[in-house]
């Protein structure tokens, strides 16, 4: 039987909701969306959708080192958008936090986002 070792870090803002920032079992690394609330006031970054998504990846990478992985583990992510009008600009984001080859991906508009959030990422790692 696989084991599970639950992932939390302090780098990363702490769960909103009956969740574990990522869930580790075997060599893969399952990553609970990450929205953009900066990990140590748990208030939101929400400047911009540019500043939004960094914030996003950033959360991502705490929780990522948390767990021993490292970025480029990265094997798929899911972005969810409150409107597709940003996906250029999360593309861009994207580009600074991966690198090729890029994980497989998929991104989508959806009605809303917790906290009324522009972006929402999660994903699967494996190392």
């Amino acid at each position: 039987m696989t084991t599970k070792e639950y992932i939390n870090t302090d780098k990363a803002p702490k769960a909103i909701g009956p969740y574990s920032q990522a869930v580790k079992a075997g060599n893969i690394i399952y990553l609970s969306g990450q929205i953009p609330l900066n990990p140590i006031t748990m208030e939101l970054n929400n400047d911009s959708v540019e500043s939004q998504a960094v914030q996003v990846f950033e959360n991502l990478k705490a929780v990522i080192d948390a767990a021993g992985a490292k970025m480029t583990d990265i094997v798929k992510l899911n972005i969810y958008l409150s409107d597709m009008q940003h996906f250029a600009t999360v593309n861009e984001v994207m580009a600074r936090f991966c690198q090729e080859p890029y994980p497989a991906r998929a991104a989508l508009a959806v009605k809303e986002l917790p906290k009324q959030v522009d972006v929402e990422i999660e994903g699967v790692v494996i190392i």
